[in-house]
């Protein structure tokens, strides 16, 4: 049943990981594995086998419906780093009312999509990642809950153990949780800004609204931020923007100076590995302390002073010839890439939490594919229904 969620995979891997599992919510996420391969992913057929496809698991009881309110913690190791999060329901009032803080934009047609499948099956099915400066109240609550037996404990194919724990109620943990002042969106905006059109949506559509219904809340898991563990989100560009690879080192040199030889991943703020033609350069990002949060980031530099005016990457979001590499597939993947296509390369040093904090403060956005958390979360453990 539990399956990783539905936007780090393509079509064609999550038709790998649910074939010979007819459980697997991918089924339902990604509907469209089970269509033929020439079929729309946005088109009205997939949406509707996505709700038969939930509707199935229920009627063949595979979900099984909680018999009164309840919330759980869900604990997930990878290596030494340990997270324990609270499953639970956060309202669409408190992410319109910046409550839940944001820390990206999103794109209109991944948004749409999701806020179309989200109000077909009258569910979410995969939870928002949020993050909380720590609580010593809720983590207290956290640890004597963990020292229980769990409620389901496995490990996933790709080997992270996945724990989790039935609250019961949870009225006492709700009252301890007053004390956050505010939340932030690790992962999840495109779900996050679906939940708040469904929601808006329904009260359309209801003459009836109170602000009570089920559709106001949307599914979630709150983690506090020093269990975190985000990495980098690496760029490749397909090409040279019509240069020669000395002339373009020579504008590289110019601007961040070069380090030949250089390690795949730097090891601080303020440093960026580029690989071009089989070598890996060191770059140092000239940074400017009065510059304010965004412009500080090294991402925001390298793209300020290298991407856009060198390699004319204007718009990183709709730009076709830069890809983003997520951390998790390590610095040879990119290697792998470039060697094989051409090309160049950059490994980043990861944003850190006070960092995307300070931006939602701020109410300011993060340039885009800033930051990758892992574990992730597994979708079709907790699914809330209205």
């Amino acid at each position: 049943m539990a399956c990783v969620p539905y936007d780090v995979v393509n079509a064609a891997e999550a038709a790998a990981l649910a074939a010979g599992r007819p459980h697997s919510l991918l089924h339902v996420d990604r509907a469209e594995i089970d269509l033929p391969p020439d079929t729309d992913p946005y088109s009205a057929v997939v949406y509707e086998r996505a709700r038969r496809s939930l509707a199935g698991l229920q009627a063949a009881g595979v979900l099984v419906r909680e018999s009164e309110p309840c919330l759980y913690v869900y604990q997930q190791p990878m290596g030494e780093h340990v997270q324990r999060g609270l499953v639970a329901c956060c309202h669409v009032e408190d992410y319109d009312a910046g409550l839940i803080k944001k820390h990206e934009k999103t794109r209109k047609d991944k948004e749409d999509d999701r806020t179309r499948l989200i109000d077909t099956l009258g569910a979410d099915t995969g939870p928002v990642f949020l993050t909380y400066r720590d609580d010593a109240g809720v983590s207290a609550l956290v640890g004597a809950k963990t020292r229980e037996a769990p409620l389901h404990d496995f490990t996933a194919p790709d080997g992270i153990r996945h724990t989790v724990w039935r609250i019961a109620g949870g009225t006492e943990w709700v009252k301890a949780f007053a004390a956050v002042p505010a939340t932030y969106i690790a992962d999840g905006h495109h779900r996050a800004a679906s939940a708040a059109r469904v929601a808006r949506l329904r009260r359309e559509r209801n003459p009836r609204h109170t602000g009570r219904e089920d559709y106001n809340w949307f599914l979630c898991v709150l983690f506090p931020a020093s269990e975190l563990k985000i990495l980098p989100y690496n760029r490749i560009v397909a090409d040279l923007n019509g240069l020669a690879p000395a002339a373009f080192l020579e504008r590289v040199r110019a601007v961040f100076g070069l380090e030949e030889a250089a390690a795949p991943s730097p090891s601080a703020v303020g440093q960026v590995s580029m690989y071009l033609q089989g070598k890996w350069h060191g770059l140092r990002c000239p940074l400017d302390p009065k510059a304010d949060p965004v412009a500080r980031l090294d991402v925001s530099v390298l793209q300020d002073r290298l991407l856009a005016p060198v390699l004319g990457i204007d718009d990183p979001r709709t730009s076709k010839r830069i890809d983003f590499v997520g951390g998790i597939r390590g610095t040879g993947e990119l290697v792998q890439r470039v060697d094989r296509d051409g090309g160049v390369a950059f490994s980043l040093y990861p944003v850190t939490l006070a960092q995307l904090m300070d931006i939602a403060d701020a109410g300011q956005i993060m340039p885009p594919k800033s930051t990758w958390f892992e574990p992730k979360l597994r979708s079709g453990l907790f699914i809330h229904t209205f």
